[in-house]
Order: structure tokens, then C-alpha cells, then sequence
């Protein structure tokens, strides 16, 4: 009758929610300010910290970082009035998205953003014209987030302690 849930630490879903909400990407690259683009824009922040951190932690401490990331997505789309059916759905189609950067981030030609750029037009550029210069722009975010990223401790990730600043 009763489920008891582990507890989970929020601070880096909360971090990751606050980068993807920096004016950067609305502003300058005129991404929309959707849900959609903001779990996007979450999902590549994640998988470069999972595919990172990949070797330095076990597959245990990266499940739990994927469950908690995951369950904070579904509990605010049930906030958004959601009706189980259209969660379901949502999170299905979420899913399929973040596990496709997750593979494509994995590869073994993925060298940097700015060398393929094929995955960032894929999520956002696919519906309007694609513009290189914006394209561009965000590839050196996620390429500069990437190289920060790979001096982080997985505890200090866990624990929300991501400083990161895009000039």
C-alpha cells in the first residue's frame, strides 16, 4: 500500500536545471524556451558528465544519477498536468532522445561538438533553417562544458558542485 522511495540527492538535477536555463541559449541562439528544450539541453550537460565520468565511477553510482535525473523529469511533467497516458508517452519519447545523445556522445569518432554538429542540429536546429553560426556557438559551449567537466570529482558532481561559466 505504501512505497517507500530512497531519497535522493536533487542538488544536480537542480544544477543541471539551472544551466539549461542560462539566457544564453534563448538569447543569443534563440533556442525556444520549451520544456522540451530545456530536458534537451539537460540531457547533453548529463551525458557528457556520465560518458565522462563512465571510467571513474561504477555503473551503480551512474544508475542512481541516472534514476534520480530521470524521476525529477517525470514528477515536474506530472506537475504540468500531465495525465498518466501523456507522462508515459512523454517520457518514452525522452527517453529515446537522451539515450541517443548518450550513444552518439559514446562513439568512437565523437572527438568534439564542433566536429559533429550533426547532433546539435538533430535536437535543435532540425525545425528552422539551420544557422552554422548558432550551431557553432553551442557546439563550443558543450565542447567547453566537456573539458570542465573532465577534472570534476563524481562526489562533487553528485553533490551539485558545478561552477561552470560560459563566457
Amino acid at each position: 500500500m505504501f512505497a517507500f522511495y530512497k531519497k535522493h540527492n536533487d542538488k544536480l538535477y537542480n544544477k543541471l536545471v539551472e544551466l539549461s536555463r542560462n539566457k544564453f541559449f534563448y538569447r543569443q541562439l534563440k533556442l525556444p524556451d520549451t520544456f522540451e528544450t530545456r530536458a534537451v539541453l539537460i540531457f547533453f550537460h548529463l551525458a557528457i558528465i556520465l560518458k565522462i565520468n563512465k571510467k571513474k565511477k561504477g555503473k551503480e553510482t551512474l544508475q542512481i544519477i541516472f534514476d534520480n535525473i530521470f524521476k525529477n523529469i517525470e514528477t515536474n511533467i506530472r506537475e504540468l498536468s500531465y495525465g498518466d497516458t501523456k507522462v508515459n508517452k512523454t517520457m518514452k519519447s525522452l527517453s529515446k532522445i537522451f539515450y541517443d545523445i548518450l550513444y552518439n556522445l559514446d562513439k568512437k569518432d565523437f572527438i568534439s561538438f564542433e566536429n559533429n554538429s550533426y547532433l546539435i542540429n538533430k535536437y535543435f536546429y532540425v525545425k528552422i533553417e539551420n544557422d552554422r553560426d548558432k550551431t557553432t556557438k553551442l557546439a563550443k559551449y558543450l565542447d567547453e562544458f566537456q573539458n570542465f567537466c573532465f577534472d570534476l570529482d563524481i562526489n562533487s558532481v553528485l553533490n551539485g558542485s558545478l561552477n561552470f561559466k560560459y563566457r
